[in-house]
């Protein structure tokens, strides 16, 4: 994700054409990231509640009603509240979970599920929505279902528990025997006093529905129950997980890397990186998991060899074999484990941090290239990824082309090609970019526009629109105004807020690498930020 070298880049723009409060917005969001920055280095912001998890706790709630009272009734107006959100999933989620009981959930609600995920997934997702209902006690109709819905043998460790959930919650539905003792015993495994494993709430809640009423399992779903309401936010409602701290982390360190914040404070960053890379050389998105991710791994790499590729070289050559050990035999690259799917976006953000290698296996990068270019589809666009803006991943394989030095390439550069005219043609009046064709404009997608506009467009009128629309969506406090767009598990979107921030400061970092010249910001005090850089037409 990091901005390309020079080397790379069309001749730059005159700054003279672009906003005036470009610099004002930018040292804005600068000052908000890095007030952001605890003291172990760490970027920590909230995952914010969520009605999915927050249905679930409740109808684990309506057992227990001479407990946990308070937080039942928190649940309660939360959920009120969503239900005329306008978002047809929530509104299900919240009516079922609010007492319509015995109603099957609307086929529709199921279809803006299921349509939105991997091909490879599609099974297994849709078995997902089906239980999630069903423990909410608004069973859709049974289905003949396919064998690849429960099939774990090529699943990570994640996606494993949460099919032995679902299985078992559908198998209790459709009368079938109780789970066998090694799908109990993993279930089982997953409960800790006081701990949600892997940080997941959802995976955790999903558990204690397949453990409710089977015999010995009531203290198990209690305490369950008990360690799940320890993260119920200050809405009354529950999370999607407990923290995305690292990945908030590696994101907004190379977006203030970008705008050139202070290099001792980003040394602060990158040490707390280093003491929670995880025995196999990757991070992941928590420091509360174990299962490392080719996200995380990769914008980790990207934002240590950006800061001090020498004094960082020990964490990154461990993070660059926790890559290449995931690596599939089509070339691409999954998100979790070997042996999993590989998929167009994690492929490109592995090529992105593979580039900073000099000694690599024969073909990895080569490989990788062709699996993204059979990847896209004729309109330019690639599969879901972990956005539900589609401009996600289409910015991560314009840098990764760029990164890997093969633009010329035939069915690279054709494919380049295609993620640029895309992009120009989905420009709305405003100047902005909408997460899909005909949604409105939002910020974080016109900041992965903006990367793609910066990195490779010869003209700078849709820079300029899309930089005077992110300016007009930058908060006093430095904070951007942006829907979430990352999902977990797909399509369920979560909302982190400084996702959007570091995101959109990212994306000024790339425009400012095309007007020249240019000089970093200099320190100044905390509670100001810092100076932003200035910057001449040239």
């Amino acid at each position: 994700m990091r901005p390309l070298a020079a080397e790379y880049l069309p001749p730059a723009w005159p700054a003279s054409l672009f906003p005036a409060g470009l610099l004002t917005g930018q040292g804005r969001i600068v000052a908000g990231l890095l007030d952001k920055v605890g003291a172990d280095g760490a970027v920590r912001d909230a995952c914010r509640s969520r009605v999915l998890e927050s249905a679930l706790t409740l109808s684990l709630l309506e057992r227990h009603r001479r407990r946990h009272t308070g937080a039942r009734e928190r649940l309660m107006r939360y959920l009120e509240h969503h239900r005329s959100t306008g978002d047809l999933l929530d509104a299900a989620l919240a009516e079922t979970a609010l007492g319509q009981v015995g109603q099957p959930v609307r086929p529709e609600a199921l279809d803006t599920i299921t349509d939105r995920v991997p091909d490879f997934a599609g099974a297994r997702k849709r078995a997902l929505v089906h239980a999630l209902f069903t423990m909410l006690g608004a069973a859709p109709g049974r289905e003949d279902w396919d064998p690849r819905a429960f099939d774990v043998s090529a699943l990570h460790p994640w996606a494993a528990v949460q099919v032995t959930a679902v299985k078992a919650v559908l198998g209790r539905t459709a009368g079938k025997p109780l789970p066998c003792a090694d799908a109990l015993d993993l279930l089982a495994s997953t409960q800790r006093r006081g701990t949600v494993w892997e940080g997941n709430l959802l995976i955790h809640l999903s558990v204690l529905h397949a453990l409710a009423d089977l015999p010995g399992m009531g203290a198990t779903v209690e305490e369950g129950l008990g360690t799940a309401l320890l993260h119920q936010r200050e809405d009354g409602g529950m999370p999607f997980v407990t923290d995305t701290d690292t990945w908030c982390t590696v994101t907004t360190g190379l977006a203030l890397h970008a705008a050139g914040a202070p290099r001792p404070l980003l040394h602060r960053v990158a040490r707390y990186l280093v003491t929670v890379q995880q025995e196999d050389g990757g991070w992941s998105y928590t420091d509360r998991a174990r299962l490392s991710d080719t996200d995380c791994t990769s914008v980790a790499i990207e934002f240590l060899h950006q800061l001090d590729p020498r004094a960082y070289r020990d964490s990154i050559r461990r993070g660059a074999g926790a890559l290449i050990a995931v690596r599939g035999a089509d070339g691409g690259f999954p998100t979790y484990g070997a042996g999993t799917p590989s998929e167009a976006c994690m492929t490109a953000a592995a090529v992105n941090a593979l580039s900073t290698q000099d000694h690599l296996p024969n073909g990895v990068m080569g490989s990788a290239l062709h699996y993204l270019a059979n990847s896209q589809d004729q309109g330019g666009c690639f599969p879901p990824g972990w956005s539900r803006s589609r401009l996600h991943t289409l910015f991560r394989v314009h840098l990764a082309v760029s990164h890997a030095g093969r633009p010329t390439l035939p069915p690279v550069r054709a494919m380049q090609e295609r993620i640029t005219s895309l992009v120009c043609a989905a420009q709305r009046e405003d100047g902005g970019f909408g997460l899909q064709d005909g949604s409105r404009s939002d910020a974080i997608s016109t900041s992965y526009a903006l990367i793609i506009l910066a990195a490779g467009y010869p003209h700078p009128a849709p820079a300029v629109g899309a930089a005077r629309y992110l300016l007009s969506h930058v908060r006093a406090d430095g904070s951007v105004d942006s829907p979430p767009d990352m999902v977990g598990p797909r399509p369920f979107p979560y909302h982190v807020p400084v996702l959007a921030d570091a995101f959109t400061l990212l994306a000024l970092g790339h425009l400012n690498s095309r007007i020249r010249p240019s000089r970093p910001m200099a320190e100044g005090p905390r509670n100001g930020g810092a100076r932003p850089f200035e910057r001449t037409a040239p």
